[in-house]
């Protein structure tokens, strides 16, 4: 199975999602957004796969989000795509993408969606055991 991560390794459900796919078997290419970012075009497809809105997307509890006042509701979805273009910190993460789908897999479990199911329970960095 072909897989792609859009990863950021100081983010514990990136790293747990990462890890979860690994355990599955599946070896994904992995993109650090923060020094890859995707073009506009490229992030809304990614979210319109994924099956959510672009400010579902968006990182609301990064300090720059409040600097730019995008919580302001008037601001439509291309405005939102630059910013999270131009501050790829504001990029929900992480999203994996499969041959079975796109998700953002927050929880990390949410992976489990798009991936054959698991020989063996996998435990998150928290302890947390899932599948199997």
């Amino acid at each position: 199975m072909e897989a792609v991560i859009w990863h950021n390794p100081r983010c514990g459900s990136s790293r747990n999602t990462l890890a979860l796919l690994r355990h599955a078997g599946v070896e994904p290419v992995v993109v650090e957004y923060l020094k890859q970012v995707p073009g506009k075009d490229e992030l809304a497809a990614m979210i319109a796969a994924a099956g959510i809105s672009v400010r579902e997307a968006i990182r609301s509890k990064e300090t720059v989000h409040a600097e730019l006042g995008l919580a302001d509701p008037s601001l439509d979805d291309a405005a939102l795509l630059e910013a999270m273009v131009s501050h790829p910190i504001l990029i929900n993460r992480p999203f994996v993408r499969t041959d079975l789908g796109t998700r953002l897999c927050r929880p990390a479990e949410t992976v489990l969606e798009i991936l054959p199911p698991l020989a063996a329970p996998f435990i998150k960095e928290d302890g947390t055991v899932v599948g199997g």
